[in-house]
């Protein structure tokens, strides 16, 4: 064992989880002594939240695929060890063999949400990395970046080498095996950026918006067998349990989701195959749950099938199946009474967004009132008696009025138990709602749009407040400060990243994940910069302006986009082409994928 890492382990041991620094869990990658290229991925967050993101573990297997490379992890460790680490002059080290961040070929970073931009930069200084890409020779590792949040990556740009850009599986090989050949020839830094920017999706900050960057788009995902085995750590992790990908994609078309533009085409693997990679991989990791993955798991067409044949195949073995997204119909409530026969029914989840029929006609959120109280009657038929319900506030066009239908809708599902079920039904039934603030994000119809102010959200928080009924009825909702701090990163130039450094140097490290956010040092951090927070988040676009992100192509056109917007203001909606026609999105072409082979394949179950 180095120095280093005796040192390390030593200061691990003195912190208070040290079961999130020990290696060698069950399912991790055996590596070759004479592996060429030597990295890691990175989740910029605690072992607990970073070990159970499924991507993280996808990207893992894969690397550790290829000849000649060794992939670790990297996770940000907690704030009681990252002080015991500066006190100590410790640098931050993988996990699987203790090596140093800084002595890596490459550190694959994830970027999850734009609020944990700090812990990027937490994570880059912890592992002694200058923090500006600029300043990096040859002697520190290409940082990259990928994930969700890299659909508008310059508020990070100065911190990267590079950026990744769309679906990794099919690309990461390529992308691995020129980096094995340039260091084999030792090959200069600026060779191997020169040669990383040549590949499909790899954005160069330093180069700039020279040229368009096309996502890339994992074109075999429906054939390509989903991951049958899973790393099981040693401590309970958020998500302990074996995750599957069952479809990728959604087109309901909601106009404020990033991922329902950046995840299209929709494509969906077959449930023989789901089936087979399930069980093989409860084989390997003993799991006691499996969870069926998707950005809208009850549109999966297969799904009556492949729940059939699960329930057969683990009849009597103890395991339980789950599904993290419901839609608001009935189908979705007799989905979950398969799931949950002989089970405690825990509770029920639903995302209807807004509270009045005329704004989630302008979000385009095909849902109606008498289809969510269908689903709450049904629920309580069938002895459920929790359901969440997700919505937002400041949404375009929003009045009063719609904000407090969402009391409105909630009054009328309890009077509708109080009518059909016994009081002790309709009393011991209770309803969550859950609140966050709308954040116009890129390559959404909405990215031109303002966002609501702080004291307007704060507004509307305290009114549907004082709206909803106290009886029965829970209220939870996002904080209005770190919604305005979201919106402004979110849609922010290169020049936010300055204002990003200052917040991350007061002390915003883990505002995301600790608890500790602090609106002032946002503000102080944007004003020392020259910035106005408010103006990045607030501001509305004109649709010829110049956008940030512009020179990223996700597939989805920017005309599709427009007609979008323009359609939300008219209170026009678009119908899910996956149920009906083609509505000319222009992702299935970008992708290589027929039109047809989409447009209606779930068109018999409406």
């Amino acid at each position: 064992m180095s120095g280093d890492a005796d040192r390390f382990l030593r200061l691990v041991a003195r912190a208070q989880h040290p079961s999130r620094s020990i290696d060698h869990e069950w399912g991790v990658a055996e590596f070759c002594d004479d592996a060429l290229l030597h990295g890691a991925f990175c989740y910029p967050a605690s072992y607990e939240l970073g070990q159970s993101n499924n991507a993280l573990q996808i990207l893992y297997a894969r690397a550790n695929r290829i000849p000649q490379v060794a992939a670790e992890r990297v996770f940000l460790p907690s704030v009681d060890l990252r002080t015991l680490m500066r006190e100590e002059g410790a640098e931050l080290l993988t996990l699987e063999t203790n090596t140093a961040v800084r002595e890596l070929d490459f550190l694959g970073i994830t970027l999850p949400y734009e609020l944990s931009y700090p812990a990027v930069l937490e994570v880059l200084d912890l592992a002694g990395l200058p923090l500006h890409g600029a300043d990096r020779d040859s002697s520190y590792p290409l940082v990259i970046g990928g994930g969700p949040c890299v659909y508008n990556p310059e508020p990070l740009a100065p911190f990267f080498d590079a950026f990744f850009i769309g679906e990794a599986e099919e690309a990461l090989a390529e992308i691995l095996s020129v980096l094995c050949e340039l260091k084999d020839r030792q090959a200069s830094r600026a060779e191997q950026l020169q040669r990383l920017g040549d590949l499909p999706g790899i954005y160069l900050p330093a180069n700039g918006a020279q040229r368009a960057v096309k996502r890339v788009v994992a074109r075999g995902f429906a054939t390509d067998p989903a991951p049958c085995s899973s790393i099981v750590p040693y401590s309970e992790v958020i998500h302990d349990r074996l995750a599957v990908e069952i479809a990728r994609g959604c087109s309901r078309g909601c106009r404020f989701c990033q991922a329902g533009t950046s995840y299209r085409p929709v494509r969906e693997r077959p449930a023989s195959d789901l089936l087979r990679e399930i069980i093989t991989g409860l084989e390997q990791t003993g799991y006691d749950e499996v969870s069926l993955t998707s950005l809208s798991a009850t549109d999966y067409s297969q799904l009556q099938d492949l729940l059939r044949r699960l329930a057969a195949r683990l009849a009597g073995t103890g395991v339980s199946v789950s599904l993290p997204s419901l839609r608001v119909d009935a189908f979705s409530v007799e989905a979950a009474r398969q799931l949950s026969e002989g089970a405690k029914k825990s509770g029920l989840t639903f995302a209807p967004e807004a509270g009045s029929q005329r704004l989630r006609d302008v979000i385009n959120k095909n849902v109606t009132d008498e289809q969510l109280l269908e689903v709450i009657r049904v629920a309580a038929a069938g002895g459920w008696r929790r359901v969440k319900l997700y919505f937002m506030i400041g949404l375009p066009t929003e009045t009063d009025e719609d904000v407090c239908a969402i009391a409105e809708l909630v009054g009328r599902a309890q009077d509708l138990l109080k009518s059909e079920f016994d009081h002790r039904v309709a009393y011991a039934f209770q309803i969550t709602v859950s609140v966050a603030g709308f954040v116009p994000k890129p390559h959404t119809p909405f990215q031109w749009e303002a966002q609501d102010s702080l004291q307007e959200l704060q507004r509307k928080q305290q009114l549907l407040k004082r709206a909803l009924p106290r009886r029965g009825v829970t209220l939870h909702y996002h904080g209005a400060d770190t919604t305005v701090v979201e919106g402004a990163l979110a849609r922010g130039d290169r020049r936010v990243a300055e204002a990003l450094e200052r917040a991350w140097d007061s002390g915003a490290a883990t505002d995301a994940w600790e608890g500790d956010f602090e609106l002032e040092r946002w503000e102080q951090a944007f004003s020392e910069s020259g910035l106005s927070l408010e103006q990045y988040a607030c501001r509305k676009r004109s649709f010829d302006e110049e956008l940030p992100w512009g020179f990223l192509a996700t597939g989805v056109s920017s005309a599709w986009l427009r007609r979008e917007a323009e359609a939300a203001y008219a209170g026009q909606t678009t119908p899910d082409c996956t149920f009906s026609s083609c509505s000319a999105c222009g992702a299935c072409q970008e992708a290589g994928i027929d039109p047809g082979s989409v447009a209606g394949m779930r068109g018999g179950r409406s």
